[in-house]
C-alpha cells in the first residue's frame, strides 16, 4: 500500500455520529485532535497560502477573515503582489501579525470570530502558552507543517486542510500528485550509475561581496542529501550560515545553486520569483561568477550554475525545485523532465494565477 493511503486512512477520519451532520474529527501533524462541526468558513491563515488555495479551491480566500501579512507581504512580495492584483480583497484582510516577530494579536485573532485557525508547526511552537487563549475562546487550532520536508507531513498536511475544508477529493488528488512526482524523482536517483558530484548552496541575497548562508541537514541541504548529492556545507554548519569562501575554493564544487527570492532593498540578490526578470536573473548570477576564484571552479567551467525560488521551498509545489536539483545531479536520468513545464502545469491545474517571472533557472554564459 503507498504511503499516501495509509496517511490518509490513519492520520486523519471522519468519525459517524447520530445528528443530522456528523462532527469532523481531524488529527493534525502534531498529533493533536480538532473538532469541527462543519467545514470551516471564518479561517485565520498564518502561512502556505498557496497550497491553502491550491486545496480549498474556488472561493478558498472568501473563507479567510485575517492573515499573518507580514510573512506574505514581507517574505514573498511579489507573490503577494500577484494575488492581491488578482483578489484586492487580500489588502482588506485583517492582519494578526507575525509570530516570529513577537506582533501577533491574540484580540486581533480573536475579533474576527473565526471558527478555524491554521498555522504553521513553527508559528504554533512560536505561540507557546498563547495557544491557550486562542483555544479557550472557543477557536481550534490546526497545525501543518511543510517545513519538515518530508513526504508523511506534506501529505498530512494536505488532507488535513482538506478535511478542514470540506474539499477532500482535491487534497487527496493533491497529495497523490505530490508522492507521484517524489517517488518518481527518487526512482530516477535510485537507478542512476551517475557519479556523486559535490553541490555549493549559497542564499543570493546579500550580493556577491557578501557570503550568504548555505545549508546543512534541512532546507537546501536535506534535500541535497535526499538526493545523494555530497553537499559541502555538512560538517561545517549546524543548519545554516556562510561558509568561507577558501573552503569552497578548496572543495572544487561540481554543481552550485543560488538562492533567490523577490527580496526589497538588496541591489545585489539574485531576484528569482514572482515578476522577476531573466537577463537581470542572469546578469545577476554573473556577477557571483566574478568572485576571486570561481572562473576555476568545475561548475563555472562547466556552467552548473543554478538560481532556484527560495520561496518555493517546503510547499505542495516543491517538487519542482526538487527535480530541478535532480535534473543538475542526474542529468541522463531527467533528460525528459523539464521543471518549469511542470511548474505552469501545477498552477494551471490547482492555482488561480499564473507562475509569471523566474523560478528555475540555469546560467547563460553571454553570447549564448
Amino acid at each position: 500500500m503507498k504511503f499516501f493511503a495509509k496517511v490518509a486512512i490513519g492520520a486523519i477520519a471522519i468519525f459517524g455520529a447520530t445528528q443530522a451532520q456528523a462532527d469532523i474529527k481531524i488529527t493534525d501533524v502534531e498529533g493533536r485532535t480538532i473538532t469541527l462541526e462543519k467545514p470551516a468558513e471564518r479561517v485565520i491563515l498564518g502561512f502556505n497560502f498557496e497550497d491553502f488555495m491550491a486545496i480549498a479551491g474556488d472561493g478558498a480566500l472568501d473563507r479567510v477573515v485575517a492573515i499573518s501579512r507580514p510573512v506574505w507581504e514581507g517574505w514573498r512580495p511579489k507573490q503577494f503582489e500577484a494575488y492581491t492584483a488578482k483578489f484586492p480583497e487580500i489588502d482588506q484582510m485583517t492582519d494578526v501579525g507575525d509570530t516570529e516577530g513577537g506582533t501577533f494579536s491574540i484580540e486581533a485573532a480573536i475579533a474576527t470570530r473565526p471558527d478555524l485557525a491554521i498555522l504553521a508547526a513553527w508559528q504554533y511552537r512560536a505561540l507557546g502558552q498563547n495557544v491557550e487563549q486562542i483555544e479557550q475562546a472557543g477557536i481550534p487550532i490546526l497545525v501543518i507543517d511543510y517545513n519538515a520536508q518530508t513526504l508523511e507531513r506534506h501529505l498530512a498536511s494536505t488532507l488535513a486542510i482538506g478535511k478542514a475544508m470540506g474539499t477532500e477529493d482535491r487534497a487527496e488528488k493533491l497529495a497523490a500528485l505530490y508522492e507521484s512526482y517524489y517517488t518518481d524523482t527518487l526512482k530516477r536517483v535510485g537507478e542512476s550509475n551517475a557519479e556523486r558530484k559535490k553541490v555549493y548552496v549559497e542564499l543570493a541575497k546579500k550580493g556577491p561581496s557578501d557570503i550568504g548562508n548555505s545549508y546543512a541537514n534541512g532546507m537546501w541541504g536535506g534535500l541535497i542529501d535526499t538526493l545523494g548529492g555530497d553537499n559541502i556545507a555538512n560538517g561545517q554548519i549546524k543548519n545554516w550560515g556562510p561558509l568561507n569562501p577558501e573552503y569552497v575554493l578548496a572543495n572544487k564544487p561540481d554543481v552550485i545553486f543560488l538562492a533567490g527570492s523577490e527580496w526589497l532593498g538588496s541591489p545585489g540578490a539574485v531576484p528569482v520569483g514572482f515578476g522577476a526578470d531573466p537577463k537581470l536573473v542572469n546578469e545577476r548570477m554573473a556577477a557571483y561568477l566574478a568572485r576571486p576564484g570561481w572562473s576555476d571552479l568545475p561548475a563555472v567551467k562547466n556552467g552548473e550554475i543554478y538560481a532556484l525560488y527560495h520561496g518555493g521551498a517546503r510547499t505542495l509545489s516543491d517538487f519542482v525545485y526538487m527535480r530541478m536539483v535532480a535534473k543538475a545531479l542526474y542529468p541522463e536520468s531527467f533528460a525528459d523532465v523539464h521543471p518549469r513545464k511542470e511548474l505552469e502545469a501545477f498552477y494551471a491545474d490547482w492555482l488561480p494565477i499564473a507562475p509569471d517571472g523566474v523560478f528555475v533557472a540555469r546560467y547563460a554564459p553571454a553570447g549564448q
